[in-house]
């Protein structure tokens, strides 16, 4: 009796050696997505199941998912966490909010110094929702997993006041000219055309764009 493909493995393709590893400081334009955790609380702000909360620590994070979007590591994957709550003191709520503020730069070509109305309405969101799916440019770093083995990371976001922002991300260069403003009134950077967002968007312009 002839055994099938899942009885006979010798005929199998031999398995083959893991992703080399991107270069730490490498600068990549990715699409962000939340692994959803059904983690929720009114007072935070924090609805729609998007924040996770660590049965070991009690802490709260976003779980991200970044994949790179174009040029020699295109669709290769790094996974994070942005942190939110932590038992132990404000300072990881803080980095959390630190790197979403970048985020919304980056993706919003926005000045980290342009204090116009349009700059602060565009770091202001309605909810996690408008994360999952945003596009900006990042520098991959590397950290031990669990294992102790090296693997890819996103800590870090490149912003608009960065000289390779520009070329990286297909938009005009901003300056920051006196008092705070960039040179040009905050918008979107333009959608990379593999863009597929995980959910519908609301209709309508965005709240920061109108």
């Amino acid at each position: 009796m002839n055994q099938n493909n899942w009885q006979d493995f010798n005929d199998a393709e031999a398995q083959q050696s893991g992703f080399d590893l991107i270069p730490k400081g490498t600068l990549v334009q990715v699409r962000m997505t939340i692994k959803p955790g059904g983690y929720d609380n009114p007072e935070q702000g924090w609805a729609g199941g998007y924040a996770s909360e660590s049965f070991e620590t009690g802490s709260v994070y976003l779980a991200c998912e970044f994949i790179v979007l174009e040029g020699p590591y295109a669709k290769r994957k790094l996974w994070s966490n942005i942190g939110l709550q932590s038992k132990k003191g404000p300072t990881w709520g803080q980095m959390g909010r630190s790197m979403i503020r970048g985020i919304l730069n980056s993706a919003r070509n926005v000045h980290p110094q342009d204090n116009s109305p349009q700059a602060v309405s565009a770091r202001r969101i309605e909810g996690f929702h408008e994360l999952d799916g945003i596009e900006f440019l990042a520098r991959v770093d590397t950290e031990k997993d669990a294992k102790g083995e090296d693997r890819n990371v996103v800590k870090h976001v490149i912003e608009p006041d960065h000289p390779d922002y520009a070329k990286l991300m297909g938009v005009l260069p901003k300056t920051n000219v006196g008092g705070g403003n960039s040179s040009t009134p905050a918008q979107a950077a333009p959608v990379h055309p593999s863009a597929t967002p995980q959910r519908s968007p609301a209709t309508g312009k965005p709240a920061w764009a109108q």
